[in-house]
């Protein structure tokens, strides 16, 4: 499984269209996933605090199926290799939405169903 931090936005749309399709999809030409030890800190780095999140759990293999590529890419930035995803995201390769929303003092902790 791979993983993605998504707005709440951002997954309605997705439900609406059958299509995960985030702006970095637009923007850079694939969808920024993690694995699962990477989730935390991407949170922290890149949503902290925010309270309108869900984390998408991403089967990879319904991705191939589907014909989109995956690739695990060195990010320099962040000393690791990240899964980015080369295309919109069929909602069906989603196995399930996750809220996903930090504590009072802001902190993120993994679903107790990924832990």
């Amino acid at each position: 499984m791979i993983y993605r931090l998504a707005t709440t936005a951002d997954w309605e749309q997705a439900r609406q269209t059958g299509f995960f399709a985030s702006a970095d999809l637009r923007a850079e030409g694939f969808i920024h996933c993690s694995e699962k030890s990477q989730v935390l800190a991407t949170a922290r780095r890149y949503y902290p605090g925010r309270p309108d999140l869900v984390l998408l759990e991403i089967d990879e293999s319904q991705l191939r199926a589907a014909g989109v590529r995956v690739e695990r890419e060195w990010v320099a930035a962040r000393g690791e290799a990240f899964a980015h995803v080369f295309g919109a995201i069929p909602v069906a390769a989603i196995v399930r939405p996750l809220p996903f929303r930090p504590d009072t003092a802001g902190t993120f902790t993994l679903p107790a169903e990924i832990s």
